[in-house]
């Protein structure tokens, strides 16, 4: 008896102790969240609520992923690399006539938006070549290296050491042993297999300068600095300062054998010769000088100028450039369409600046269509995407998923007039967390090629109706909602 009088009290001291301490948690970082004013509200709430139901796992999780920041040392030396960048950019400018004069009124605002981000001004004068397949794009790439004279740089959030892989590390080499400089860099995580390998290892040996972006040596040391999910997701390739490659696809089999119950994978290359160039070759540069170090004046920036040719314009986005750049520009490319709007992304978590625009330009009677993969490989983004589809069908945008694989293609036209494509996809972890490289296009030629693969994709997809939508148990929408609840700080 005397043993049970001691222990109740015990039990309750416990108890305080841990309310306590659950208060102060609470406390501490509903002050910290205040404080910060980088954070939208969305986000902001998100948190509290998960620090308030669940303090001890929610501290965690906001330890782990709460603050975006690469370290007091890498966010220093990557904002002097940008600021160089910026300067070289804006002396891109062209100086005879400024290639703005010739799109559409209705799409200035989005393209001086753009400018505005990196300095990369539009520019005419551009070669563009839209791939027809995965195969033919690796194909053309390598027989590039393979002609290539001075320099070769290339940049892949996935490398995988399959035939993919393993055929562009021996282009690379094969260049690297005729005296053309070759730098090659490839993620810490979405590579961290291959930076690892046999093969990286025989890369370094021919010659070729290889780096890793954001690598994760000691990942506790990285959490305790900076975050693991912040990745470079760019896929850059740059030739002789003359040709670049832009699109979603990473350096890997189409079958991507390490995830192949999704396979096979869909992209979406363009092969472009001309003054844009440069400025792909500039976000090379940067990323390349942040983590290895050297200087502009290493990288070719003098491509040729062909006549005719489209106009073209790179943005570049990451957590060291503006909050918010790509939602803002895509608002300022939804603004300007008038007729129809076509859009394929294999992972849509938009913010209320993107899904407010996209409704926007339905409700204006533009016809929107959006293209999403049926099967997705994250079901936190499969649930996060769903959880939207009635606020666009509500506005009459149609919604497609498609069958054939998963849809990894990234892809905006425009009233036939204008596209972006590029590694962005629509949802936060692009806006906010990953390094990206897109490109802006005018030209009506490569829109209408790009609008035709879209409606391949289309042709293999089934239309997702608001019956069906209404027809989803009870279960599965509450499901979509809690995760897209939580959703802005995935």
């Amino acid at each position: 008896m005397s043993t049970n009088r001691i222990r109740i009290p015990h039990r309750k001291t416990e108890r305080m102790i841990a309310l306590s301490l659950h208060i102060l948690v609470v406390i501490a970082l509903s002050i910290r969240l205040l404080l910060r004013e980088d954070l939208a509200s969305t986000t902001r709430l998100a948190w509290f609520m998960v620090i308030s139901v669940l303090p001890v796992v929610g501290s965690v999780l906001y330890f782990l992923f709460g603050e975006i920041d690469l370290g007091h040392t890498a966010s220093k030396r990557i904002a002097t690399v940008t600021r160089e960048v910026h300067a070289a950019g804006r002396d891109l400018q062209p100086r005879e006539h400024d290639p703005i004069d010739q799109i559409p009124d209705r799409f200035v605002p989005a393209f001086s938006y753009s400018h505005s981000i990196n300095g990369f001004p539009a520019v005419s004068g551009n070669a563009v070549e839209l791939m027809p397949d995965a195969q033919t794009a690796r194909e053309r790439l390598i027989a590039d290296i393979d002609a290539a004279q001075h320099q070769v740089h290339v940049l892949y959030y996935i490398w995988l050491d399959d035939e993919t892989g393993t055929n562009t590390a021996r282009a690379l080499i094969r260049a690297a042993q005729r005296g053309v400089t070759c730098r090659a860099m490839a993620d810490g995580l979405g590579s961290r297999v291959l930076v690892k390998s046999a093969l990286w290892a025989e890369m370094r040996a021919a010659g070729v300068q290889v780096a890793v972006a954001l690598p994760i040596n000691n990942p506790v040391a990285t959490i305790l600095k900076s975050r693991l999910d912040l990745r470079n997701h760019r896929k850059i390739t740059v030739i002789d300062g003359k040709i670049t490659y832009c699109g979603s696809q990473n350096c890997a089999d189409p079958e991507f054998r390490v995830k192949a119950r999704y396979a096979p994978w869909v992209d979406i290359m363009l092969r472009v010769e001309g003054p844009v160039v440069a400025q792909n070759q500039l976000l090379f540069a940067g990323d390349w000088i942040a983590h290895s170090g050297g200087s502009l004046s290493d990288f070719l920036l003098t491509p040729d100028r062909h006549n005719p040719g489209c106009i073209a314009q790179i943005m570049g986005d990451g957590p060291t450039e503006r909050r918010l750049a790509t939602p803002h520009l895509f608002s300022a490319l939804m603004n300007g369409a008038r007729q129809r709007v076509t859009i394929s992304t294999p992972y849509f978590v938009p913010n209320s600046i993107v899904l407010e625009a996209i409704c926007a330009a339905a409700f204006r009677g533009v016809a929107v269509t959006m293209i999403f993969p049926e099967r997705n490989d994250s079901w936190v983004v499969a649930a996060a995407s769903q959880s939207s589809y009635r606020n666009l069908l509500d506005a009459g945008v149609a919604i497609h998923e498609y069958k054939g694989g998963l849809l990894h293609s990234k892809t905006l036209t425009i009233d036939d007039e204008v596209s972006l494509i590029g590694s962005s996809n629509l949802d936060l972890r692009s806006f906010d967390l990953n390094f990206e490289n897109n490109m802006l296009l005018c030209d009506r030629a490569i829109t209408a090629d790009i609008t035709a693969r879209q409606a391949e994709y289309l042709a293999n997809s089934d239309r997702v109706t608001l019956a069906e939508v209404d027809g989803w148990s009870r279960p599965r929408r509450i499901w979509n909602n809690a995760v897209s609840s939580v959703g802005p700080i995935l």
